[in-house]
């Protein structure tokens, strides 16, 4: 997968979740807005300060995430 340069994950930001370029707005939030209809350019008028580049990383990300596997741990 290519380097995500637009994507942030800062403990002191939005509790550590992912979020453009350290800005206060998720990951999620961005695909959620996606996945109910909106598109890139109502986001983009709805958050001036992100840019169409945001959005594709987002929806980047967001894939990759879906395609990891999280094996649990087994305590004795």
């Amino acid at each position: 997968m290519k380097q995500l340069s637009r994507i942030t994950l800062d403990p002191e930001v939005m509790g550590g979740k992912p979020c453009i370029r350290g800005l206060r707005v998720t990951v999620g939030a961005i695909v959620g807005l996606m996945a109910s209809g909106n598109s890139t350019a109502d986001i983009l008028k709805a958050y001036p300060y992100l840019e169409e580049e945001d959005l594709q990383e987002a929806l980047t990300y967001a894939a990759w995430r879906v395609e990891e596997v999280e094996i649990p741990l087994i305590t004795k």
